[in-house]
């Protein structure tokens, strides 16, 4: 090895080093952050606030050693991609710094600690978070394709409802103070990140190792209108022939037809987009869960509230109106009005995805 590659080495080495100690304090700080408000210690909070500068200083420390080992040696591909995810994941491991601050805050703030369902709730979200969190970071220091990709399947398996929590802290005794209400709330969703970051950080590990890319997020879009038998279906049906790798469309009526239009149908089947079923769908058929995973649900008939009276804490609504109080009874109404709605749709993918998608 020449010294030149010694070097190079030597100074990778280094950067591993310190973001593997990057990713320990992150760690440390989550779990005394979560320590300090499930006892109500505040000195351990605002101790936990205050260590969060060294991990800032860290941050940069190592951003500027990864932008001058670039500089230096001119990397070749591979070192390149690994290079690229640190600094990734040093941006992802200061993030989870600042969560785990926040949580801090809130517990100074706690009249008392969380206790009962939601103590429990708290205690379970908080060991999945940890055990995802220590597996990406475990993946990332030993470049391990395996624990990352074990690990971004476990987070997809994780119960992040927070409507769920919501709900249930809702429903707690009137004498429970708003504001400790608000901040629990508040650390779920702290924790919750957490876990998101870790799944980038498991992502940063396979493209670092292997160079493949994080694929591009499929979306889940629900159409709703009065029985499903028209408008919705349509919907979905564009939806699905359109753009097949970026979403995921289902439809649903708040009164189901049984039956999909007669004339909608045929136009489907001459068209080549009977790619839906020709029963209809409920909306008061679909789980909360099942709800509470649409990206978007788009009313196409009446307004949001009208089919779901509180929506998901993560979904986002449109109200589009399609529907018509004259019925259609002809081939080309049939077609304006798939015109109109593959371009509404067109447009929403666009700006999930962007220009070009499919």
């Amino acid at each position: 090895m020449t010294h030149l590659e010694q070097r190079l080495e030597k100074d990778l080495s280094e950067i591993r080093t310190l973001i593997a100690e990057q990713a320990r304090l992150a760690e440390e700080s989550v779990t005394k952050s979560i320590n300090a408000l499930q006892t109500g210690n505040k000195q351990l909070a605002y101790d936990t606030v205050l260590r969060d500068h060294p991990i800032n200083r860290n941050m940069r420390a190592i951003d500027r050693k990864c932008h001058r080992f670039i500089a230096l040696h001119l990397p070749s591909a591979g070192h390149l991609r690994l290079l690229s995810a640190v600094i990734r994941v040093n941006i992802e491991l200061e993030r989870v710094g600042d969560y785990a601050v926040t949580i801090a805050r809130e517990a100074v703030q706690l009249s008392e600690t969380p206790s009962g369902s939601i103590a429990r709730e708290l205690e379970r979200m908080t060991g999945e978070t940890m055990l995802i969190l220590k597996q990406a970071t475990k993946s990332f220091n030993e470049l391990n394709l395996e624990i990352a990709r074990s690990t971004v399947l476990l987070t997809g398996q994780m119960e992040h409802n927070l409507n769920a929590v919501y709900g249930e802290m809702m429903a707690q005794n009137q004498h429970q103070k708003v504001k400790d209400t608000f901040a629990v709330f508040v650390v779920f969703t702290q924790l919750k990140r957490v876990a998101d970051q870790a799944k980038n950080i498991c992502e940063e590990t396979i493209f670092a190792v292997s160079g493949d890319q994080k694929p591009l997020k499929v979306y889940d879009v629900l159409f709703v209108d009065e029985d499903n038998s028209l408008y919705s279906k349509m919907a979905e049906a564009v939806g699905r022939i359109n753009f097949p790798e970026g979403g995921r469309f289902r439809s649903a009526g708040k009164r189901p037809a049984g039956q999909v239009n007669e004339l909608l149908w045929t136009f489907l089947e001459q068209s080549n987009l009977d790619v839906v079923e020709t029963s209809t769908f409920g909306v008061d058929a679909l789980s909360h869960h099942e709800i509470a995973e649409q990206t978007v649900i788009v009313s196409l008939q009446g307004t949001l509230e009208d089919y779901f009276p509180t929506m998901p804490f993560h979904t986002s609504g449109l109200e589009w109106n399609l529907a018509s109080d004259i019925p259609i009874n002809s081939r080309e109404e049939i077609e304006s009005l798939y015109r109109e709605t593959a371009l509404r749709i067109r447009q929403l993918m666009e700006l999930l995805r962007g220009e070009g998608t499919t």
